[in-house]
């Protein structure tokens, strides 16, 4: 049986809400095309399709959006949740905003998506990549992200069935337990898949679905930090065309 492809998005295939590669672009599009190959993002498919292109977005199966809680396939919406926020944990978001000590920001801090909200302190849209570089080195010196989830989580999981897991370079995702990654696994089931993704450890927005299909025959896992990794793992692949 043939094997079945997934790929994150941010991180994996772009460098996190860039375009992709063109020459990538062409090598994927033809990988696509002679194989089973599946997005699971934490991106809304606007997003995604900005990133990707339409070439790409038709040559795969089924494209996992908001973290499975939007699909589609061939630009056509399959499935879609209508899960949001709830409002006392948005207003929590916002304090925290308020009171980080990075000083940068620009566009939507909080953003409504399917099924799941993304929350960034130097915000969605607006940053240059000089600006989103300056982030990325903030947060890795002060662990900001990691300690807003932790926090968010302590206060918030339990009652209110929420988690908040990190996400892409600047973000986190916030979603019901349950709805995320993890969830499009049953889909995988019978045969063999491979999964690509760099947020892998534990707290960040590809573990669990990394440690659901962990748990099945015939599943490999790739922690691949961008497109050449990934090209680099499919190239080594002898029956994927």
């Amino acid at each position: 049986m043939a094997v079945k492809y997934i790929f994150d998005v941010d991180g994996t295939l772009t460098p996190s809400r860039t375009r992709i590669n063109p020459d990538f672009e062409k090598w994927f599009i033809d990988f696509c095309n002679k194989n089973e190959c599946y997005i699971a993002t934490g991106s809304d498919y606007d997003k995604t399709l900005e990133q990707l292109g339409d070439d790409v977005m038709m040559a795969i199966t089924r494209s996992y959006n908001c973290s499975g809680n939007s699909q589609w396939e061939k630009g056509v919406e399959v499935y879609k949740s209508d899960w949001r926020l709830p409002a006392h944990c948005e207003k929590w978001l916002e304090t925290v905003l308020e009171q980080s000590k990075f000083p940068l920001r620009t566009g939507n801090h909080i953003e409504h998506r399917t099924g799941t909200c993304n929350f960034s302190i130097p915000g969605r849209g607006g940053l240059t990549l000089g600006e989103r570089q300056l982030y990325v080195d903030w947060d890795k010196e002060h662990n900001e992200r990691e300690t807003i989830a932790t926090e968010f989580n302590k206060l918030f999981q339990e009652e209110n069935n929420v988690i908040a897991l990190v996400a892409g370079e600047t973000g986190l995702d916030i979603i019901q337990v349950g709805c995320d990654k993890a969830q499009i696994a049953k889909d995988f089931d019978y045969g063999s898949a491979m999964f690509f993704g760099d947020m892998m450890e534990p707290g960040g927005n590809d573990y669990p679905l990394k440690e659901a299909l962990s748990s099945r025959n015939n599943t490999s896992i790739k922690i691949s930090k961008g497109f050449n990794e990934v090209k680099f793992w499919l190239s080594e692949m002898p029956d994927a065309g």
